[in-house]
């Protein structure tokens, strides 16, 4: 796969399932981002490899009353993407805090 720097909203769906953030509403909650910008991130970091996922059992969704739900997790190449990403955006806040010159 090759190098793809990923957005600040979809850096921050990554981040927060490298911190144990396991499915779409926790993922919004967490970040503070719209589902509808959680939701066509998650289906990139997917075919990007950068995530897998898995849906739980609907036995268990059933006895809790509720839809199934699709968990996620960080992969190797998602941690490296992740990283770079973290290293791009913390450049960027350098930048733009710099004082300018008259």
């Amino acid at each position: 796969m090759g190098r793809y720097n990923i957005t600040y909203p979809t850096t921050l769906v990554l981040h927060a399932i490298a911190e144990g953030v396991r499915y779409g509403f926790d993922i919004a909650d967490r970040t503070g981002l719209q589902t509808g910008t959680v939701y066509p991130a998650l289906r990139r970091l997917d075919t990007l490899g950068f995530v897998r996922s898995n849906w739980e059992s609907e036995k268990v969704a059933r006895r809790e009353q509720r839809p199934a739900r699709r968990y996620y997790e960080i992969t190797a190449s998602g941690t490296s993407a992740l990283e770079t990403a973290m290293k791009r955006f913390e450049n960027l806040g350098r930048l733009t805090s710099r004082p300018r010159h008259a």
